[in-house]
């Protein structure tokens, strides 16, 4: 069969995933390093007059949406399938889902972050064939790839994750040494006495406070984890109003003072911009800021100053860091589910994921086992970091079970709230833990 086929044809053979696996081109291929297994594809005959339509979070490095375009267009031109992808912005993402979800109406297709599938279960179709056939041939999803896309104690997949975004410590290492110090310390102790000489160099640390959905979560969540504190048990019992929480609230009290002004009132690109300016010498982020700073000419020296490093491990027994995870969800409303499973699985397989994800330069990482073999992990060290990104063990809603409850919590800022209420002295460190308990435990109740 041709690895092109052509509109009319595609749609006379009413064509099948089983047929798509067939017309995968052999140079990139040969070429790769990534190994698959050889399973049948699911049987998804694609609906007559299918188009399509999805929702993704804009990118934040250029290549992402580029090589993500040319492949949905791919897509097109091999089964005949319009596809019209919409960037949005990262805080649009979660108000627009919702929107789509209560009216029944909207994108065939909305990539969400992390927990997002959980909220909207039913109203979603489950893509348990699409999940287990690439699980099988690219040698089974990884840890928070498990997490976010099955349902809690279920074999049903109810999100697909596309990979993951880290974001570990980004600091100058200069300006570390010139502080005494060759790496960032890995205790809570060390970490405040660098911030504090950082702050006296001129060069503070700076971290999200705002609702920002990867940076101000990711802060207080690592908080949190690393003084061995945690929004549920186990068993999903809320247990955020605890002496853990109260310690790591403390913790806070005395780091905040160090950080640049303004940082309560960060998004997603604030630490970014304040980085690149060089008014802060040590955030958290995902390689977008390396990646940003060294190709432009103006900015290298930056790049090649900059290091990244874990979280530090705190109390935890690893470094508490999860993976801001981008999270694929087929809409029940939708006319055409094969022809939106077809796209997302057309999407994973190694022609269209390898150059995607080599493209990214690590900003995400991989979902899939087989996919650590891609390029990307092998070329700049600076990169390799972000490689595990999504074998991390922590995740939003830790240590309970994932949920509607849990990913409404998320998506409220309830946790990154707690922790700027007492950054700013708006509330004791008591007091801030009870509001964020009462107003978890609301969603509990539903």
């Amino acid at each position: 069969m041709s690895s092109v086929i052509t509109r009319r044809g595609a749609l006379g053979l009413g064509l099948s995933t089983a047929v798509l696996a067939a017309t995968r081109g052999s140079a990139q291929t040969a070429a790769s390093a990534v190994k698959v297994a050889e399973v049948p594809a699911p049987a998804l005959a694609i609906e007559k007059g299918a188009s399509l339509r999805m929702l993704r979070p804009v990118r934040f490095v250029q290549p992402d949406e580029d090589v993500f375009r040319t492949n949905a267009a791919r897509f097109t031109e091999q089964t005949g399938v319009p596809v019209k992808v919409d960037f949005v912005g990262w805080e649009d993402i979660n108000q627009q889902t919702a929107v789509t979800s209560n009216s029944g109406a909207g994108p065939d297709i909305i990539v969400g972050f992390s927990d997002a599938p959980h909220i909207y279960a039913d109203k979603l179709v489950e893509l348990t064939d699409v999940a287990a056939y690439l699980g099988k041939r690219y040698g089974g999803w990884m840890f928070l790839a498990e997490k976010y896309g099955r349902r809690y104690r279920s074999d049903a997949w109810i999100g697909l994750p596309f990979g993951a975004s880290g974001g570990p410590l980004v600091y100058r290492k200069s300006m570390v040494q010139a502080a005494g110090y060759q790496r960032v310390p890995d205790d809570h102790a060390g970490l405040l006495e660098l911030c504090r000489k950082l702050q006296r160099a001129g060069k503070p640390a700076g971290f999200a406070l705002g609702n920002a959905v990867g940076d101000g979560n990711g802060f207080a969540n690592w908080l949190l984890w690393s003084h061995g504190a945690a929004l549920l048990d186990e068993e999903g019992n809320v247990i955020i109003n605890s002496k853990e929480t109260i310690a790591a609230l403390n913790y806070l009290k005395l780091l905040y003072p160090t950080f640049i002004a303004g940082t309560t009132s960060w998004n997603d690109v604030s630490n970014n911009r304040a980085y690149s300016a060089e008014d802060i010498s040590l955030t958290s982020n995902g390689v977008s800021l390396y990646f940003s700073l060294r190709k432009d000419p103006a900015t290298k020296p930056i790049a090649d100053d900059t290091e990244h490093q874990f979280m530090p491990q705190g109390l935890a027994k690893t470094s508490p860091m999860s993976g801001l995870t981008l999270n694929a969800m087929l809409f029940r409303h939708s006319p055409y589910p094969n022809a939106a499973k077809a796209f997302l699985q057309f999407m994973l397989e190694r022609e269209q994921y390898e150059p995607w994800i080599n493209a990214n330069n690590g900003y995400w990482a991989h979902p899939l086992n087989a996919y650590a073999d891609c390029a990307v992990w092998s070329g700049d060290p600076k990169v390799r970091i972000f490689k595990d990104t999504m074998a991390n063990q922590y995740w939003n809603g830790y240590k309970g079970p994932i949920s509607v409850a849990s990913g409404a919590v998320n998506a409220d800022y309830v946790l990154v709230q707690m922790c700027a209420s007492v950054a700013t002295d708006a509330a004791t460190p008591e007091a801030a833990a009870a509001e964020a308990e009462r107003r978890a435990r609301r969603y509990f109740r539903r």
